[in-house]
């Protein structure tokens, strides 16, 4: 059986777990996501979404 997860989601999981663990301020955490969704829509965000994909892809092969 096979399970999906997206990134986003379990980024999302992560931020919210370290915000909760007091690891990361909610203004911090706010800043990060901005900072993600900014940098989605610039010309790098193809390159790191090839590069997820590629890790992704090699952790899945395991």
């Amino acid at each position: 059986m096979t399970v999906t997860i997206s990134l986003v989601l379990l980024f999302g999981v992560i931020l919210a777990l370290l915000v909760h663990h007091r690891k990361v301020a909610v203004g911090g955490a706010l800043v990060a996501a901005l900072f993600g969704f900014l940098l989605s829509s610039t010309d790098a965000g193809p390159d790191i979404q090839d590069s997820l994909q590629s890790v992704t892809d090699t952790l899945s092969d395991r």
